[in-house]
């Protein structure tokens, strides 16, 4: 029975700050060396007591099982600009040895039938504490810009709605969902154009020492 949920999520919290810790220093990185970063920024959480408790009931998950059955109490979003920069930070994880990834589900090429696009990698990091060495399971949700809207919305609705979505909505979440990725796609398409832009928007703002200026 887990009597202190503040000292079990301990862990869990200090994986959070870490991963996105390396995630950002990986942004950095690229960007010290004047490339174009497949990372925008990052975000991340820990799942609330009350969410991994109603996923309890729902999943039928046993609180003995819980760090090895709930992968995602420990969760981090990675945010790109585009579809291609999502594999690019897949491969960059694959390649680190500080984390051991234990699954992988391309929800991109492989949409949810609600239109959810998502890289989803469940990894393995260990965290130093006190008591030594300790393994803890978390997710890092890879998308673009668009997938996230699309995602935020659709997860606002759910939770009104408890999954069971007028046929009528449902229907116009999907077409929205395949409106975003069509939104991707033509981005992908002017990719270069795009990129050049920002590094020319970029050095011109450092330049002059200006944010968000226009020149008359």
């Amino acid at each position: 029975m887990i009597d202190n949920w503040e000292q079990f999520l301990l862990p869990y919290k200090q994986t959070v700050d870490e991963l996105k810790i390396k995630l950002r220093g990986i942004r950095k990185q690229f960007q010290n060396d004047d490339q174009q970063s497949p990372i925008e920024f990052v975000t991340g959480r820990v799942k609330p007591v009350s969410s991994i408790k109603e996923k309890m009931v729902r999943r039928q998950v046993r609180e003995d099982r819980l760090e090895q059955d709930m992968q995602d109490i420990a969760g981090v979003r990675v945010m790109c600009q585009f579809v291609e920069d999502i594999y690019q930070v897949v491969d960059l994880l694959r390649k680190r040895t500080d984390l051991t990834i234990i699954e992988e589900r391309d929800y991109i090429n492989n949409e949810k039938p609600s239109g959810y696009r998502s890289y989803h990698i469940v990894v393995e990091y260990p965290v130093q504490l006190i008591s030594g060495e300790k393994k803890i399971l978390a997710e890092i949700q890879i998308r673009t810009l668009a997938m996230n809207f699309w995602a935020t919305i659709e997860h606002s609705l759910n939770y009104k709605y408890q999954g069971e979505f007028p046929k009528e909505l449902s229907d116009r979440l999907q077409r929205a969902a395949e409106a975003a990725f069509s939104l991707d796609e033509e981005m992908s398409e002017i990719r270069e154009e795009i990129q050049e832009a920002q590094k020319l928007f970029s050095r011109d703002r450092s330049d002059h020492n200006i944010y968000g200026s226009h020149k008359d």
